[in-house]
């Protein structure tokens, strides 16, 4: 049974329709992307998720029922609206927060503490939010939803004003929890960080779910029959397409009746010394554009 599951979801807004017939579910234990263009109804779907906003068709379940108070406790929300209390400290600001979210005082100071030095702005715990620079801000409202350990955090463009030390930092905290079977909602524009956290992803467009499923899987879906072939050898002598990459090996074009498991037994075959060899597999920032251009 999925954590959140959406089943035959639309939602108007007067007569423009922000999403059409969507269902999908996440599961336990993963990072699960939304992805999409802006407008493309990705936020909206999170809203109706968390009971900010009401399907006019369909389902959704939270934990297995109807979202209820008890299974938002259970949950932490990152909108891209971002909103702090400016003028209080940041200390004090995190462990207000964390009451909220049901810890004890003592608990509540402990994490706000500890979370701090997670994110690297212990030395600006006694300074006011409003001193922050804009990454630092972002980063204490990321410590503030993680900071209950949430059975499910839903993360809307959490990397936006990050330089790339600190979303190296945010992308380990989110390995982290998935490590400790922790489930995460991601919805970003960084392709390479859905690459890199994304077990599996759902793509929006235009209101409809256009793609679904395992990263890998879409990923292999949408590459083109092809290889890279690192040798000495030139392969465009053997009969196929093959032409220089810019890594330094051959790409070489595969017919459609071919494989890549099969052209490298052939190659192996013909005693060919191959150093590497790598099935060219498609780059999501690749997959995204495809798709949403050829939606328009």
């Amino acid at each position: 049974m999925g954590i959140l599951e959406y089943r035959g979801v639309t939602k108007r807004f007067g007569q423009y329709t922000a999403l059409a017939d969507v269902s999908l579910e996440v599961v336990p234990g993963e990072v699960f992307g939304l992805l999409g263009p802006n407008g493309a109804g990705k936020t909206t779907l999170i809203r109706i998720g968390l009971d900010i906003l009401r399907a006019d068709e369909g389902e959704v379940s939270l934990f297995g029922a109807p979202p209820s108070q008890a299974s938002l406790d259970r949950t932490a929300y990152l909108p891209e609206e971002r909103g702090v209390y400016r003028r209080a400290k940041v200390r004090e600001l995190l462990a207000y927060l964390g009451k909220l979210k049901g810890l004890g005082r003592a608990a509540a100071a402990k994490a706000s503490s500890d979370w701090l030095e997670r994110v690297g702005l212990s030395r600006v715990a006694d300074h006011r939010v409003e001193s922050l620079s804009k990454g630092m801000t972002q980063k204490v409202q990321i410590a503030a939803c993680l900071m209950s350990d949430p059975e499910l955090c839903v993360l809307d463009e959490p990397f936006s004003g990050l330089d790339p030390v600190n979303v190296a930092l945010v992308t380990d905290l989110i390995q982290q929890r998935r490590a400790n079977g922790l489930t995460t909602v991601l919805s970003t524009h960084m392709m390479h960080q859905v690459e890199a956290l994304c077990d599996r992803v759902a793509l929006v467009h235009q209101g409809h779910l256009v793609v679904y499923g395992q990263l890998d899987e879409i990923r292999r879906r949408y590459s083109p029959n092809e290889v890279i072939v690192w040798t000495a050898m030139d392969l465009s002598a053997f009969g196929v397409n093959a032409t220089q990459h810019k890594t330094g090996g051959w790409r070489v074009e595969l017919p459609a009746s071919e494989t890549a498991a099969g052209y490298l037994n052939e190659l192996v075959r013909n005693g060919v010394s191959i150093d590497r060899y790598e099935p060219l597999v498609a780059r999501m920032d690749d997959i995204f554009v495809s798709l949403v251009s050829g939606g328009r």
